[in-house]
C-alpha cells in the first residue's frame, strides 16, 4: 500500500433489508466501533446473529457461556448468539500436558525479559494447536449459522476481532513504559519488538487481528456459495487502522498514532482483503480513525488526533449543528479555559518538527522515540488538565461522534464497495454526521 485510499463521498447504496442476516464475528463488549454497525443492521430490520469468544474457567480451560452470560450477551447484541467459544490467538494453547506460551512467559521479569529466549519449535506447536482449535470452532459455528440464513438472502459478515497481548504481569509494566513513559521511565517500542517476547506478541496479533478474517472467509465458503446461487449477495467487513487524515494547516493530512504495535497485523488484514477481492469476494477493510475505547485508553496520546474533528465539522458545512458540538465541548472545560486555546495546543503539537517526522506513510508503523513521548504524553496531560473532570472529556464526545459516523459509512459502502481497503478520514465522517443532523 503506497498511499491511503480514502472514501471521499458519503455512500448511498443499501442492499440490506428485513430478512437479510447480519453476522457479528466477534463479541460485543462496551464502547467500540462494532456498535455502530450493529445499530445500522438493526435499523435495516436484519436478523442479527453473533458469536462469543467464550470464557476461561479457573484452570484457564475455554468454555461456552453459561445461561446467565448468554442471556446478558444476547440482550447486549439484540440478537441470537451461537454459543461456541471462538477465542482467537494461541497464547493459552498447547499440546496436551505441555506448557502454553503464557506459562513460558510467566518466568520473565522486568530485569530479564529483553534477554530471555523462547523455544520457537514449541511455540509453533502451540500456534498450530490454537489455529486448529479456532478453525474447528468456526466450522461448528458455520454449520449452526447455515440454518439461520434463508436461500436468496443477503448476508453481512462483520469481523471485529483484534488484540492478542498475553496476560502476563511483566508485559503490563513494559506497556506502561512504552505507552505512558517519559524521561527515565521511557522505553523504546523497538526494544520490545526485537525481543522474543515482542516477536511472540506480533505472532499472536497476526492470529487474532488478521488470520481470523481469513478463517471467516474460508469457513463461510459453503454459505456464500449457497446464498449467491439462490440470488443473494455476501459482504465481509473488517476494522483496520493505518493512520487517519485530519485537519492540519487548513487541509486534510495523514497522520498516525505511534507506536502502534498492531500495525503489521493490520497490514496483513489489508492483504487478506485484497486477496479475497481478487477472487471475486467482496471483503473490505475500513481503516477507521483513532478513538478512545476501553482497550485504547492505555495508549496515552491516541486521543489527540480526535480534536481536529471539530474543525472538520465546520469545514464540511455542519452549520448550527456543528456549532452545537463545539458548545457541548466547551461545557466540559474548566472556567477560564477555552476550546480555541485547546485546539491551538493541538495545532502547535501537529506543527512540531517531532510530529512532522512521524507523518511518513511509507515507513508505517514506526517505533516511538523519547522526543515523541515527551511531546505526545505532555500535550495529552496538559489538555486533560483543562477539563472539569477526567470522567467527562471532549474526547468522549468526539469518540461517540466518530462511532456514530463510521457505522452508516461502512454499512452503506459495503453494499457496493469501491475496493478491498478504504480509509474513513475526518472529512467523510464529518460529511456523514452533518448529513444525518441536518
Amino acid at each position: 500500500m503506497k498511499a491511503p485510499i480514502p472514501l471521499r463521498d458519503v455512500p448511498q447504496s443499501n442492499i440490506f433489508r428485513k430478512g437479510d442476516v447480519f453476522v457479528l464475528f466477534g463479541e460485543l463488549f462496551g464502547r467500540g466501533y462494532a456498535n455502530g454497525l450493529v445499530n445500522e443492521a438493526r435499523k435495516a430490520g436484519m436478523t442479527i446473529v453473533g458469536v462469543t469468544v467464550g470464557r476461561r474457567d479457573e484452570n484457564n480451560a475455554l468454555r461456552a457461556l453459561n445461561a446467565e452470560e448468554l442471556a446478558t450477551a444476547e440482550a447486549n447484541l439484540g440478537g441470537r448468539i451461537i454459543n461456541v467459544p471462538l477465542m482467537a490467538g494461541f497464547d493459552l494453547d498447547a499440546p496436551a500436558g505441555e506448557p502454553t506460551p503464557t506459562d513460558m512467559l510467566g518466568e520473565m521479569t522486568l530485569k530479564s525479559w529483553q534477554d530471555d529466549k523462547l523455544d520457537w519449535a514449541h511455540i509453533e506447536k502451540c500456534r498450530a494447536a490454537g489455529v486448529k482449535r479456532f478453525k474447528d470452532s468456526v466450522a461448528q459455528v458455520m454449520a449452526e449459522l447455515d440454518k439461520s440464513i434463508p436461500d436468496g438472502s443477503n448476508v453481512f459478515f462483520a469481523h471485529t476481532m483484534a488484540g492478542g497481548i498475553p496476560k502476563v504481569k511483566v508485559f503490563l509494566a513494559i506497556a506502561n513504559r512504552i505507552y505512558k513513559g517519559r524521561g527515565e521511565r521511557f522505553l523504546s517500542s523497538s526494544a520490545l519488538l526485537n525481543s522474543d517476547l515482542g516477536k511472540l506478541i506480533l505472532m499472536n496479533f497476526d492470529e487474532v487481528t488478521a488470520n481470523t478474517f481469513q478463517h471467516l472467509i474460508d469457513g463461510s465458503a459453503a454459505i456464500r456459495a449457497r446464498v449467491e446461487k439462490t440470488g443473494g449477495q455476501v459482504r465481509y467487513t473488517a476494522y483496520g487502522y493505518h493512520g487517519t487524515e485530519i485537519m492540519i494547516d487548513g487541509g486534510y493530512q495523514w497522520q498516525t498514532y505511534t507506536s502502534y504495535t498492531q500495525g503489521k497485523a493490520k497490514m496483513r488484514l489489508e492483504r487478506i482483503a485484497e486477496a479475497a477481492w481478487q477472487q471475486g469476494i467482496k471483503a473490505t477493510v475500513f481503516n477507521c480513525p483513532e478513538i478512545r475505547t476501553n482497550s485504547s485508553d492505555i495508549f496515552v496520546g491516541v486521543e489527540l488526533s480526535l480534536f481536529p474533528l471539530l474543525k472538520a465539522l465546520k469545514k464540511e458545512q455542519g452549520g448550527a449543528w456543528a456549532e452545537a458540538q463545539w458548545q457541548a465541548c466547551r461545557e466540559v472545560l474548566l472556567e477560564g479555559q477555552s476550546l480555541e486555546s485547546l485546539l491551538q495546543k493541538i495545532d502547535d503539537y501537529n506543527a512540531s518538527s517531532v510530529m512532522q517526522r512521524f507523518r511518513d506513510f511509507a515507513a508505517w508503523p514506526m517505533d516511538n522515540s523519547a522526543e515523541l513521548a515527551d511531546i505526545m504524553i505532555g500535550t495529552s496531560e496538559e489538555i486533560t488538565k483543562m477539563h472539569k473532570s477526567r470522567d467527562a472529556l471532549v474526547t468522549d464526545k468526539l469518540s461517540a461522534l466518530v462511532l456514530e459516523g463510521t457505522g452508516p459509512l461502512m454499512f452503506h459502502e459495503a453494499s457496493n464497495p469501491a475496493g478491498p481497503v478504504l480509509w474513513l478520514n475526518h472529512d467523510v465522517i464529518a460529511k456523514q454526521l452533518n448529513m444525518m443532523h441536518r
